[in-house]
Order: C-alpha cells, then sequence, then structure tokens
C-alpha cells in the first residue's frame, strides 16, 4: 500500500513522500495516528499544494529545532552512579537515563533520537549526540561521577565474585544441576573405593 507521509516518521522518509508499505502498518499505526494519507489519485493530486504547505512546515519547523538545538547544546547534565576500582561502573548509563535528564532540565527528548553507541560503563566526561529534528542535531556533555564523590574499594567483578547469588534465587533447574553435580562427586570416591578392594 502507498502512502503519503505528513510527519517524519524514523526509518521510513520524510514529510511529503510517497512510500509503500504493509497495508496493516497503514491501517494500525500511519493513518490513525494521522502520519500518513492514503496515496490515491485525489491525494496524489492534492500533493503539491501539500507540499508547499509541508516546505513551510519544515521551515518553522527547522527555525524551532535549532533554536532547541542550540538550549540544549549549552546544557551540560550530570549523573552520579556506583563505580568501583579504576572507575568501572557497578551497572551502565543508557540512553533511557540521558532522556530522563534532558527532561528534568525541561528539554523533553524521545529516547531514539539520543545516540549512544553503547551503554557508557566508566567514569568521565562524554559528549552525546541527540537529533532534534530532520537534519538538526547537536551534543550534549555528560559528566558521569561516582556515587557520593568516592569510587567503591572493589571492582565490579569482584563485587560479583563476594556475594554469590543466593541458593533460593537461583533457578530450579540451576539448583538441581548443581545437588545433581554434588551428589555425583560424593559417590564417584566411594566406588573407586569399592573398586580397589575387589
Amino acid at each position: 500500500m502507498e502512502v503519503i507521509l505528513r510527519e517524519d516518521v524514523p526509518g521510513l522518509g520524510i514529510i511529503g513522500d510517497i512510500v509503500k508499505v504493509k497495508p496493516g502498518f497503514a491501517r494500525n499505526y500511519l493513518l490513525p495516528r494521522r502520519l500518513a494519507v492514503a496515496a490515491d489519485p485525489r491525494n496524489v493530486g492534492q500533493l503539491e499544494h501539500q507540499k508547499r504547505i509541508i516546505a513551510a512546515k519544515k521551515t518553522r519547523e527547522r527555525g524551532a529545532h535549532e533554536d532547541l538545538a542550540r538550549r540544549i547544546g549549552e546544557v551540560s547534565i550530570e549523573i552520579e552512579a556506583r563505580a568501583g576500582k579504576g572507575g568501572k561502573l557497578f551497572g551502565s548509563v543508557t540512553n533511557m537515563d540521558v532522556q530522563r535528564l534532558l527532561t528534568d532540565k525541561g528539554f523533553p527528548v524521545d529516547r531514539r533520537r539520543i545516540e549512544l553507541r553503547e551503554p557508557i560503563k566508566e567514569i568521565g566526561e562524554y559528549e552525546i549526540n541527540v537529533r532534534v529534528g530532520q537534519d538538526v542535531a547537536t551534543k550534549v556533555r555528560l559528566a558521569v561521577k561516582p556515587l557520593g564523590g568516592e569510587l567503591e574499594q572493589v571492582s565490579p567483578d569482584e563485587a560479583v565474585e563476594a556475594h554469590p547469588e543466593p541458593e533460593e534465587r537461583k533457578p530450579r533447574r540451576r539448583r538441581a544441576a548443581a545437588e545433581a553435580a554434588e551428589a555425583a562427586e560424593e559417590e564417584a570416591p566411594a566406588t573407586e573405593g569399592d573398586a580397589k578392594t575387589s
């Protein structure tokens, strides 16, 4: 099914594009949300008029997006996280954390527009790309600091070894496999001893 996009749809196209999509996607997502209209002959005829309107809308939005990008670019955000030796985090900082911090500062940005190649796993300062609009992007400065200002004296790997998973939290299969292994170890020496005496 062909549709004419009324809004930018990430991964699909920009305003005014005629794109081919599956009928269910158009019926259940694009059309009800008014992101697109069916590309029938009447709508295609109106497309020229719509393109002028869309061009004006793009110009207005671009100005708003550039202003938002400028304001976001001036902001630096900070997050505190538990960290061990060498500044390694016990977890990670993801684009959802960055989104929450930006929203707290008054910049509601969709998390999919925050471009992190991989989650941040170390203390430090980072520059993160944020796509504000179609062709408008900015960088926001993120400082990842240790919780309470001090590094913990164990590394994340040592913390896992020092605190093994409690027996009641292990899945039943793993617990059953561990019990079977212990039982096999107890029987193995007795069997070897019996074989030597015979």
